[in-house]
């Protein structure tokens, strides 16, 4: 029964050995290679040639938050779509209307936004 988990497995710790691997031999190999010529525009918080004009913890609109939401909801729509449309022909009808009723409830939630003004910037 091991046996049958071992590729899951190996693959898991690739994963793991690759993910912590790389990072640190980016580190290194940044450390060693790089010009180190500090100054005193180099070392200040703000290297863009002036200080900046506000608070950093200035408060977002909230429009900001729902457009953002809204480009997460309908990119997730189309890698829905993608193996949808390839895999159609063996899925049927039945793939067919689940996928209809899916873009229907997209649709609806955009019009919802739509008509609630959150794509209005003023």
């Amino acid at each position: 029964m091991i046996a049958e988990y071992f590729p899951i497995l190996l693959f898991i710790v690739i994963g793991i050995v690759v993910g912590l691997a790389l990072p640190l031999a980016g580190a290194i190999l940044s450390r060693t290679l790089r010009s180190h010529n500090p100054d005193a525009a180099k070392l200040s918080a703000y290297e863009c040639g002036f200080d900046a004009f506000e608070d950093a913890r200035t408060k977002f609109d909230v429009r900001y938050y729902l457009v953002a939401i809204l480009f997460i909801i309908f990119d997730l729509e189309i890698a829905f779509l993608f193996p949808w449309a390839v895999a159609l022909d063996q899925i049927g009808l039945t793939g067919f209307v689940a996928m209809m009723i899916f873009l229907t409830l997209l649709v609806v939630g955009f019009i919802y936004e739509w008509k609630k003004g959150a794509l209005d910037w003023d």
